[in-house]
């Protein structure tokens, strides 16, 4: 019989109603991204639709410390309830890459406190912690570049990005297009900086698709921003 969820739901309903939709094939395939899940991500927003939204139990949902449950627990919180020492905590809990994705984009980022904790992050010696703040740097350079140094921002990049561990190199090279594509004064060097390190310049794409190699992202992007 399916679990059915409502917003009195308990956690083993909802962990429950998970493994109703495990599908190994699906694990197989997101294992290979570092994503421990093989829930289709669709009827998981499905199932935290029926939740609704609740700070309680997505707090209880976390702690489990599963991916899939803590997707959950993403989706039914309530960002701007996060104090500063929760987002940095749940934020240093998200080891797996899906998991922190969607906790930047879903909760930080919309949290009084995304510039405060985004300070703290980018210095951290841990990698995957650092990624996170150079994600919340490239949204700020789009939606806040005020409170960045744009210039010493490139300066880092292109001292640091090309010996970085894959995911904080991602997030880098993420900054790095963003300041190209958003600040024409700095787009040369930008341009200039992506050229010179190559970085993803050989990463396979799909047809249709824009390659992550900073260059032709950011010439791409201004081309699009041009003609709209």
């Amino acid at each position: 019989m399916s679990v059915v969820l409502t917003p009195q739901s308990k956690v083993a309903e909802v962990q429950a109603a998970l493994a109703e939709l495990e599908d190994p094939r699906m694990r197989a395939v997101n294992e290979k991204y570092g994503d421990d899940l093989g829930v289709n991500l669709t009827k998981l927003r499905a199932l935290a639709k029926a939740l609704k939204s609740n700070q309680e139990l997505a707090a209880e949902l976390w702690a489990t410390g599963d991916t899939a449950t803590r997707l959950v627990a993403i989706l039914i919180s309530k960002p701007r309830l996060f104090t500063l020492e929760e987002l940095e905590r749940w934020l240093r809990e998200s080891r797996v890459p899906k998991v922190q994705g969607w906790f930047v984009n879903y909760v930080v980022k919309k949290n009084k406190n995304l510039e405060e904790l985004r300070r703290v992050l980018m210095t951290d010696k841990d990698p995957v912690v650092a990624s996170a703040g150079w994600e919340l740097t490239a949204h700020q350079v789009v939606k806040a570049p005020e409170n960045l140094d744009l210039p010493v921002l490139l300066d880092t990049v292109e001292a640091e990005m090309k010996e970085a561990p894959e995911r904080l190199q991602w997030a880098m090279n993420n900054t790095l297009a963003q300041i190209g594509i958003e600040h024409e004064p700095l787009r040369s060097r930008a341009l200039q900086i992506g050229n010179e390190l190559q970085v993803l310049a050989d990463y396979p794409t799909s047809p249709g698709c824009t390659s992550p190699f900073a260059p032709i992202w950011i010439n791409e992007m201004v081309k699009r921003k041009a003609g709209s």
